[in-house]
């Protein structure tokens, strides 16, 4: 016997894949990978008490609006839900930005309207780690790669292969984005609620170990990178 059931979706799985030790059949309940997933975020719902006795369901993570809120407040999981929609986009239109006979800049703008714009989607608010943006470049630069018939072993540069579209590298796109929003929330008035939680202070003891990513670390790296200093005027003027 080389393969054991779940019991939780009733699908067989094998045993390399079961991550089990030993004899399978001294395994009395054995849940998959997905069905383990499942029952860790369901134990980890709590009930919260509002006026009037009224009760709901707490989560760890919910989608809204398309994006996907974390109750860490990190945007891993954001990140993976919007690299997944991008390559739905992608294998939808695959007829025309796979097809030998289109030409490499009608791919180029297919690509940038319908893909990378999912992929992007609500990236601006995220605090958003150099991992998280690697992988986006990695979706991208598989697609580019697909797109323009090659593969790795020919040894060509990503930006060549860029230029070959017409497209630039997803990192700036997320980047303007980023100091695009920046831009929105400084001009809003003083009292409005989105500039507010600009100025939010957590009150309490910070735990040992290295502090989380913040968005306004995130833009402050941004603009460390282009040398900006809060300047409409020289913002306008970046070619980026």
């Amino acid at each position: 016997m080389n393969s054991i059931q779940c019991t939780g979706c009733n699908e067989w799985v094998h045993k390399r894949c079961s991550n089990i030790k030993g004899r399978l059949d001294a395994i009395q309940d054995f849940r998959c990978k997905v069905c383990r997933q499942d029952h860790e975020e369901e134990s980890g719902m709590e009930e919260m008490m509002l006026e009037d006795d009224v009760a709901i369901e707490g989560v760890k993570k919910f989608c809204y609006l398309g994006d996907v809120i974390s109750g860490d407040g990190s945007s891993n999981a954001a990140s993976i839900a919007r690299v997944r929609c991008g390559w739905k986009k992608f294998r939808e239109l695959a007829c025309i930005l796979t097809h030998k006979k289109v030409s490499p800049r009608l791919k180029g703008r297919v690509y940038s309207t319908c893909v990378r714009s999912a992929m992007v989607y609500g990236s601006e608010t995220w605090p958003m780690t150099a991992e998280q943006e690697r992988r986006f470049e990695r979706a991208e630069m598989r697609m580019v790669r697909w797109m323009c018939g090659v593969s790795l072993r020919d040894n060509l540069r990503s930006d060549e292969l860029r230029r070959r579209l017409g497209i630039e590298a997803i990192g700036q796109v997320l980047r303007r984005g980023r100091l695009r929003w920046l831009g929105h929330v400084l001009r809003k008035e003083e009292n409005d609620w989105v500039r507010k939680s600009m100025n939010i202070i957590v009150v309490g003891n910070r735990g040992r170990g290295r502090p989380k990513l913040t968005w306004g670390k995130v833009v402050e790296r941004d603009m460390n990178l282009k040398g900006l200093r809060r300047d409409r005027v020289k913002w306008r003027g970046m070619s980026w």
